[in-house]
């Protein structure tokens, strides 16, 4: 059985999420709880041990996305929106927040340049 070799963008996304494991997780438990860090755990898992950016996959890595952006933050029915608020904003995690979101939209964005069909279908501005 041949594999197809992963693409250098795509490497360079696995590369990010496994040096960041640790921050991811602890953003991912501030702007989400329990349920978003048992997420970003399974899909740092699943791509640590596949190698393999499937349908699930990069459904998470938008939830991801969503999450760091504060996507949700705003409605008073979501929790994201209670996490947010009491988050100090002179709090040097917020800048590592920030510094994590950039990073993974410029991963997810280099990947679907280099695809022929959009990967993510993000829609943020370039």
């Amino acid at each position: 059985m041949q594999t197809t070799p992963i693409s250098p963008a795509i490497r360079a996304l696995f590369l990010f999420l496994s040096q960041n494991y640790e921050g991811l997780q602890n953003a991912a438990l501030v702007l989400g709880g329990g349920m978003a860090l048992r997420r970003v755990q399974h899909l740092l898992d699943h791509l640590s041990s596949t190698h393999d950016l499937t349908r699930r996959a990069r459904h998470d890595l938008i939830a991801l996305r969503e999450l760091f952006t504060l996507e949700y933050v705003g409605d008073p029915e979501r929790l994201e929106t209670a996490l947010f608020a009491e988050i100090d904003p002179t709090d040097p995690m917020v800048e590592d927040i920030c510094w994590l979101t950039d990073q993974l939209e410029d991963h997810m964005r280099a990947i679907d340049a280099a695809s022929d069909l959009p990967v993510f279908e993000l829609g943020m501005a370039a």
